[in-house]
């Protein structure tokens, strides 16, 4: 009798760590969706993964991640969402508006960290405090920055009488930068033309009708599309000597003018460390959705020399950065 207890201790002890194997829970994994290319993104993915190590995840040793990239073309994101979907990822990391719609349409049991302009506006979030549902994330002040930004390049190049807004059709955000810019140019007593792009060529032909236009400066949206294909429109605005005020100062440390924005490394730092809590167990509607405060005015005196411009004190004054 005795004999046969001991048996069965052995046998359950045997068979413990199978056990254990089975129930411990396989590597969690995140969905990380961006409507931008990889190879513009690298800082920005960097960034996220510094905000996910700080909650204890690190890519490779106890989470692994799924990337898809939309490259700028927003209609990829209809077959790259339900891919993530199917897989059953534990969290979607949905960087840009047109990501981020498409995440919300495609679940809504799988948690999703968004980084958009103004998530209320956009269905997104039921208000900062308590978004509610299965969304959070970080609301970039973008769309709200742009009559700064014609300020800004107004300061910059004085003499300008027409500057150009270069914008993305399919973005949700493009019918209110376009009416709030209107509203600035006719304030400051400047022409503003539209140019419109949303491929790679629409670009080129943008720049080739400013040129056309003989306009003085070029005010570019903050849109993803442009953020993927930074080096080509600093490259045109070089070429064509157009003074170009951006959105981040990734466009600024390629070669671009002047920047000013929310910053994007800080943006993605909070959406990896909101990913990273998420996965320890806290809900996406208890967290409420945050609001950098880091604005970056970013100057490139080399590109201005080259322009022929002369940067006013009170810009310099007022830079984050200046690249020399």
């Amino acid at each position: 009798m005795r004999r046969r207890n001991f048996m069965t201790v052995l046998a359950g002890a045997a068979a413990y760590p199978l056990l254990a194997g089975a129930q411990q829970k396989a590597m969690p994994v995140i969905g990380f969706l961006s409507s931008e290319a990889p190879g513009a993104s690298a800082p920005f993915v960097a960034a996220f993964r510094q905000g996910l190590s700080e909650t204890g995840y690190v890519e490779g040793q106890n989470v692994a991640i799924e990337y898809r990239w939309a490259e700028g073309d927003y209609d990829r994101l209809a077959a790259l969402v339900p891919d993530l979907v199917r897989r059953n990822v534990d969290v979607i990391a949905a960087l840009g508006l047109p990501s981020a719609l498409a995440a919300k349409s495609a679940t809504s049991t799988i948690p999703i960290v968004f980084s958009v302009g103004d998530p209320v506006e956009r269905g997104l979030a039921a208000s900062l405090a308590r978004p509610s549902g299965n969304l959070t994330g970080v609301s970039l002040i973008n769309v709200e920055l742009m009559p700064k930004r014609l300020e800004l390049i107004s300061e910059l190049v004085p003499q300008a009488g027409v500057i150009a807004l270069l914008v993305n059709p399919k973005n949700a955000n493009t019918e209110r930068i376009i009416r709030d810019l209107q509203e600035a140019a006719r304030t400051k007593g400047v022409q503003l033309p539209i140019l419109k792009a949303a491929t790679e060529s629409e670009i080129d032909a943008a720049f080739a009708t400013f040129v056309q236009l003989h306009a003085d400066a070029l005010l570019v949206a903050g849109d993803p599309l442009f953020v993927s294909r930074r080096d080509q429109l600093v490259a045109l605005a070089s070429r064509h000597a157009a003074p170009a005020i951006y959105a981040l100062r990734e466009y600024a440390a390629s070669g671009g003018l002047i920047s000013y924005g929310t910053s994007f490394t800080a943006a993605f730092r909070l959406v990896g460390s909101y990913a990273g809590k998420i996965l320890k167990g806290e809900k996406p509607a208890d967290l409420p959705v945050q609001q950098p405060t880091t604005f970056e005015l970013v100057v490139n005196l080399k590109t201005a020399k080259a322009l022929g411009l002369t940067v006013p004190p009170s810009i310099l004054a007022r830079a984050d950065e200046v690249i020399e």
